[in-house]
């Protein structure tokens, strides 16, 4: 089969390897529709280190081409969402407190698309443990809609969730790329009283205000943090999904005490995050930082399509950037990787 994947570090293509075959409680998909993450671009860059011949790509809806003698709910014909995390749900960790976390052996273990094994960007591509990880796409959901509860409003949320953003509060999102305009949407969705968005993109900003942002600050407009503290003093509940090394500092002095600091940014390997200690009120401002991978399974994404359905919210606007067939998978990638001035999104219907 082909795929499109990293050779190695800044050296991707077309990628000729065996088809997979599916264990007793795996399925084998074909894609129907894939997009393209900033993750993806960045990994073939190095940010997660030299991958030899690994076929990139986690954000997909695809159809069930083989099932595993165990699997139960799903058949040869089906069309699945398929979450960006496939936990193998035996796993001890997740047994043990874990469950929110969806990280089954370790670190980043249950992202196992492009991390532990080949990617979505393939003609066929593995999901283990099919019962728990995949989900029928509901016929009253757009493909686009769909596509999105796969990692964007999934990791968005999880943002969210990890801020335990309650209603009245003022939030303030790092980012206003699509997690952070998921991020946005969950929290106004929350019950959020001021919802800030951080960014340029003339379109992404006017999306973000369809998504619930109250307001969009730029650091064009002068120092980020004061710009902050003249909108609402200090906010309750700062959630990154975008910036840099140094956004963390601006988070923290944007914090108030006893206020939280949620990232869901997916950050390189070697980047190194410093900090004043002032800025943490010498370590005693009860401010508590979590970093978070969103939740696995076919149950996370089940949740997320309620709403979709209940016409809560439409994460599909967000694809911009529409290509047609397998063969431009490399263009969609190219499309992200470049990030013109209008894209917020890029993907591929088969």
């Amino acid at each position: 089969m082909r795929g499109f994947g990293m050779h190695s570090v800044e050296n991707l293509g077309w990628i000729e390897k065996e088809a997979p075959k599916a264990g007793p409680n795996d399925a084998i998909l074909e894609p129907v529709a894939v997009a393209i993450c900033s993750s993806d671009t960045h990994m073939g860059h190095g940010f997660a280190g030299d991958l030899k011949e690994r076929i990139l790509g986690h954000e997909s809806v695809g159809r069930v081409v083989e099932v595993g003698s165990n699997v139960k709910r799903f058949k040869p014909g089906d069309v699945c969402v398929v979450n960006c995390c496939t936990p193998d749900w035996e796993a001890p960790m997740l047994q043990d407190r874990n469950i929110n976390n969806a990280h089954d052996y370790g670190m980043m273990k249950s992202f196992k698309f492009c991390f532990e094994k080949d990617g979505v960007f393939a003609e066929r591509y593995h999901v283990n443990n099919a019962d728990a990880n995949l989900v029928l796409k509901p016929d009253d959901v757009s493909l686009e809609d769909a596509l999105m509860t796969t990692d964007m409003m999934s990791t968005g949320f999880h943002g969210v969730e990890n801020a335990e953003v309650e209603f009245g509060d003022n939030v303030v999102v790092f980012g206003i790329g699509p997690v952070g305009l998921m991020a946005i949407a969950g929290s106004a969705l929350s019950g959020a009283a001021r919802v800030i968005g951080i960014g340029t993109r003339p379109n992404c900003a006017k999306l973000a205000r369809e998504f619930g942002a109250t307001d969009i600050v730029s650091y064009k407009d002068g120092d980020l943090v004061e710009q902050i503290h003249d909108l609402i003093g200090q906010a309750d509940k700062v959630i990154l999904a975008g910036g840099s090394c140094d956004s963390l500092d601006q988070a923290l002095k944007m914090t108030r005490p006893n206020g939280i600091v949620s990232n869901i940014n997916f950050v390189g390997i070697n980047d190194i995050y410093k900090f004043p200690a002032a800025d943490w009120g010498l370590g005693m401002s009860n401010i508590t930082l979590r970093c978070g991978f969103c939740p696995g399974g076919g149950r996370r994404i089940e949740r997320l399509l309620r709403l979709i359905q209940a016409g809560r919210i439409h994460p599909g606007k967000m694809l911009n950037y529409k290509f047609e067939g397998f063969d431009k998978i490399p263009d969609a990638f190219d499309i992200m990787d470049k990030k013109p001035r209008d894209l917020i999104k890029s993907y591929v219907v088969m």
